[in-house]
């Protein structure tokens, strides 16, 4: 039955999905992945299908094999409406990806603004965090960003937010010297501004 239950959310099969919750299923079983429903129902990005199992009780934070969970996955791969669903839905911002990072730290990595936002504006998630790599959402924002306008912006939110920009990688490397190093001119200046 909870195989069922699986499929019938990777389908977006919400009434099934409901049946199989009334009959019994269990909610937060997993699969072979170790994904729950819930996970099944991200992946996918099936807004309607996460909040319904939000809404019966799934648990948020059960992390699959792959150390992925709903808040994680959801920023890693830019999902702002079910990263809003989790953060409304109390998920635990400490728990951290297979790298040690929390879901702001790819968030803004990999350039998406709305979830950096969102992550720092509405949740009570660590701004300074560092990852398994000595490296904050700032550090990965400059050293895997490209210095464009999206990383521009994410450097000013977290900066805004109460990043500290003088925490360097595990080399002693800041920052401002990582900005400066690739030729972006308008994220150094950011830095400066804040106190680099």
């Amino acid at each position: 039955m909870e195989q069922q239950l699986i499929s019938a959310v990777a389908e977006g099969d919400t009434k099934t999905v409901l049946e199989l919750l009334e009959g019994g299923a269990d909610i937060n079983a997993t699969n072979n992945q170790g994904d729950t429903a819930l996970m099944a129902a991200t992946k996918k990005n099936n807004v309607d299908t996460v909040k319904v199992l939000i809404e019966q009780g799934a648990d948020i934070n059960i992390q699959n094999n792959n150390k992925d969970n709903v808040l994680l996955y959801a920023g890693a791969e830019g999902l702002l409406e079910i990263v809003k669903l989790a953060v409304q839905a109390g998920a635990d911002t400490t728990i951290t990806n297979r790298f040690g990072g929390t879901a702001l730290i790819p968030a803004s990595d990999r350039g998406h603004v709305d979830i950096v936002e969102e992550l720092l504006t509405n949740s009570d998630t660590d701004v300074n965090h560092l990852n398994d790599l000595h490296w904050t959402a700032l550090l990965e924002a400059v050293i895997l960003g490209d210095g464009s306008g999206d990383y521009q912006q994410i450097v000013q939110l977290l900066v805004d937010h109460g990043a500290d920009v003088n925490i360097s990688d595990r080399d002693g490397v800041t920052p401002l010297e990582h900005a400066e190093k690739r030729g972006f001119r308008e994220i150094e200046r950011i830095l400066k501004e804040a106190g680099a």
